[in-house]
């Protein structure tokens, strides 16, 4: 499978910037003073945070090239993005809603999708007993792997969409309440309790809602890409605003590109306390210095290379959601009996 040039993501952090066109090319200004000048061949997105504005010169650009622009507050949640025209065969689209109407095909879809989630979930604890077999958190860490032995089995008996998702939900339950005892520095600040979204409560959960927002956003634009639409989904049922099959693509791909990388932050000591803000109401949030460092580490975990499991191809880490967006197309096309989710070894 012939898998595109991974081109690059725009981040824009400061959020007194503002993006302009000058030609062929997008403009950042900061204070009426020109900080950055890129091609517009060369994105394939941009991304801002904070109270970033943008021209509507510079929108017509993008969505002209096909360049999608998306506008996060400071925590990571999408507030405005700019549609383009529609990509790929509108029977596609047409198959995919059929699809999703179907009870049998929306099981068989999301139970792919949560066994993969569940799968790579137990692979990352199991690579932490791997590397700390005689630590004195390793029999927590194995229970937790047990049980999600029993789960992925459950999953894959289920004939019922509610009971799926309520064994993803004990699943997500047992991986995080092993979580804590992967984090092994700073233990001070880097503390994990419990999941806590809207909004994050302490670091940890900061730095995975940051991160998480980042892939939901790959995610929606390799969707967009294939042909297929980002807002029907599966697990995730439909709802006004939502990237529901954004989300369903997600879920697998958590451990293994956010989790993993956030862990390797906090054990390399990437980050301290001094990278996240405490704003009124306790919500805590990474400051502008911090999502610089997250997002270069993010860029440069995304230019990694692996054998994907299933295509067993080599290619960059920041292919991965685009190649599981090529294997969904085909399985709503009718060339491949099942998705095949991306098992993470």
């Amino acid at each position: 499978m012939a898998l595109r040039k991974l081109l690059n993501t725009l981040y824009i952090t400061a959020p007194e910037a503002y993006l302009g066109r000058e030609r062929e090319n997008v403009i950042v200004r900061i204070d009426d003073e020109i900080r950055f000048r890129i091609p517009i061949h060369n994105l394939e997105s941009i991304v801002t945070f904070g109270y970033v504005g943008a021209s509507p010169d510079l929108m017509y650009l993008c969505a002209e090239r096909g360049v999608s622009l998306a506008f996060l507050s400071p925590s990571g949640r999408l507030r405005a993005k700019l549609a383009t025209p529609t990509k790929g065969n509108v029977l596609l689209r047409r198959k995919q809603y059929h699809m999703a109407d179907d009870v049998g095909e929306t099981l068989n879809m999301a139970r792919n999708f949560v066994f993969g989630k569940l799968h790579n979930c137990r692979a990352v604890l199991r690579r932490y007993l791997r590397d700390y077999a005689d630590s004195e958190a390793s029999a927590a860490v194995e229970r937790a792997t047990r049980d999600l032995s029993f789960q992925l089995e459950r999953v894959l008996v289920t004939e019922d969409i509610d009971e799926l998702r309520g064994i993803e939900g004990e699943g997500t339950r047992t991986y995080y309440g092993a979580f804590d005892h992967l984090i092994l520095e700073a233990k001070d600040v880097f503390c994990f309790r419990r999941r806590s979204r809207r909004p994050p409560l302490d670091p940890v959960n900061a730095l995975l809602s940051f991160l998480y927002s980042l892939l939901a956003h790959d995610c929606s634009a390799a969707l967009e890409t294939v042909g297929l639409d980002p807002q029907v989904g599966f697990l995730h049922s439909m709802r006004p605003g939502r990237d529901s099959l954004a989300l369903d693509v997600m879920e697998e791909l958590r451990p293994y590109l956010v989790d993993r990388l956030s862990l390797s932050m906090i054990n390399t000591r990437q980050l301290s306390i001094k990278d996240f803000e405490v704003q009124e109401g306790g919500a805590v949030l990474l400051n502008d210095e911090g999502r610089k460092k997250v997002i270069q580490a993010w860029q440069s975990r995304k230019r990694e290379l692996i054998i994907h499991p299933y295509l067993q191809e080599r290619i960059e880490i920041g292919l991965v959601a685009y190649a599981q967006a090529l294997l969904l197309a085909r399985c709503v096309r009718g060339d491949l009996d099942a998705y095949p989710p991306f098992l993470w070894k």
